[in-house]
């Protein structure tokens, strides 16, 4: 168990590594959605299940706000 919590961690820590690196909108939300997905896997590996969902949910709703935003930003001529 210590291993797949050290994992989840590290995963976490790349995902928002992927975050910052990419100049592309696209792929910057796929390095959200992987450290939301994990950071939420590592809540609920700690056990605590309704903190986990509630994160989870309040963050694809953001990230999906940001990524319709941002991809409209970039693709805008102006």
């Amino acid at each position: 168990m210590t291993y797949f919590v050290l994992f989840l961690g590290l995963c976490f820590v790349f995902g928002g590594l992927a975050v910052a690196s990419n100049p592309s909108p696209h792929y910057g939300v796929v390095g959200l959605v992987v450290a939301s997905v994990v950071g939420c896997g590592w809540l609920l590996s700690l056990g605590v299940s309704f903190v986990s969902l509630v994160l989870f949910m309040v963050y694809l709703g953001g990230m999906l706000v940001v990524f319709v935003y941002s991809v409209s930003l970039a693709a805008d001529l102006f």
